[in-house]
């Protein structure tokens, strides 16, 4: 048996080894928090959030353009705007991968105006990430548009690599049932709650016709349409998407609400007017069907778990110490 005097060794270095951990330099930066400029660039979040209510003045896809760019950006080497970085000869870079090719291009200036704002300021200059203004813009974009505001935790750095073979599988598919949505969200620390949550950002925004058009034309033998689908929703669907696909017809994917971040989304679904089949399985699964039966009348508490999960979302993969840095230019590394 180990004597006191030797298992008093072993406990003070094994405390000593614990504290050395807890203040390393790369676990310490790990730990977003609340005010992270204050002693850096104190006025970031106004500057950040006057750039951003400047684009909104000028375009509403500000604010689904935004927010799609956030989600694309987490779920895929996690929130480090990698998403941001422009393709090279040499590299091509997540951006441009096809199932980013629909990111709305306001998104993309979002950030980089905000990005030029901040910078404009002598002492901001350099020092706040694109990853940290992107969580800044998602928050403001939902606020300009009638949702919630809420804290956002800060201190991402900016992602050293971005290729577009590293979105392979990484992002939820419009055609998803409940347990493919359930288990790329989980992958990412989401529960199904947080998934539900995240997909009411659907509330706002807009879809191209092919990512649907199966659910309206050639849905089954049986079933040309989607028997899920409301049927005369389903009909202002085809005749809005013909069935020859066009590219370039974008759709509200909320037909009721659709320039308002409300809980309209949850009341379409259950009037079976979800645009997706990855939004009305959310009703029509046993599982996740009450949830959306609580928020479609509860819009409070559908906000409160969106800003919950809006909150885990942004801690996903963040980079820290040497495996990030700031960025000098949002689409490029430094």
């Amino acid at each position: 048996m180990m004597d006191r005097h030797r298992l008093s060794n072993v406990v003070i270095t094994v405390f000593s080894l614990s504290l050395v951990a807890c203040l390393s330099p790369d676990l310490v930066s790990a730990q977003l928090k609340r005010n992270y400029y204050a002693n850096i660039c104190p006025n970031v979040e106004s500057i950040v959030r006057n750039a951003v209510t400047q684009k909104f003045q000028q375009t509403f896809v500000t604010v689904p353009g935004t927010l799609r760019l956030f989600f694309h950006d987490c779920f895929v080497n996690g929130c480090d705007a990698s998403v941001i970085i422009a393709s090279t000869p040499n590299n091509k870079a997540e951006k441009d991968h096809p199932d980013n090719l629909s990111l709305a291009g306001d998104g993309f200036d979002t950030v980089i105006k905000a990005k030029a704002a901040v910078d404009a300021v002598a002492s901001c200059r350099n020092k706040v990430s694109c990853a940290d203004i992107l969580a800044m813009a998602a928050r403001d974009v939902i606020a300009l548009a009638g949702g919630p505001s809420y804290a956002v935790e800060l201190g991402r750095l900016d992602g050293l690599s971005s290729t577009a073979s590293s979105v392979n599988g990484k992002l939820p598919q419009p055609s998803f049932n409940l347990n493919q949505l359930n288990a790329i969200f989980a992958a990412h620390g989401l529960s199904q709650t947080d998934m539900i949550a995240l997909s009411g950002a659907h509330t706002v925004g807009f879809s191209h016709c092919n990512r649907f058009a199966n659910r309206i034309y050639n849905f089954s033998p049986q079933n040309p349409i989607d028997p899920t689908l409301n049927r005369a929703y389903a009909s202002q669907l085809q005749a809005m998407c013909p069935r020859v696909v066009d590219p370039t017809i974008a759709i509200n994917m909320d037909p009721t609400t659709p320039r308002t971040f409300d809980n309209v989304y949850f009341q379409n679904l259950v009037t079976g007017k979800g645009l997706f089949t990855s939004d009305q399985v959310l009703f029509t699964d046993s599982r996740s069907k009450p949830t959306v039966n609580a928020w479609a009348s509860n819009p409070q508490a559908f906000q409160n778990a969106f800003v919950a999960a809006m909150t885990k979302l942004g801690r996903v993969g963040v980079k820290t110490g040497r495996n990030g840095n700031i960025r000098r230019d949002c689409g490029a590394f430094n």
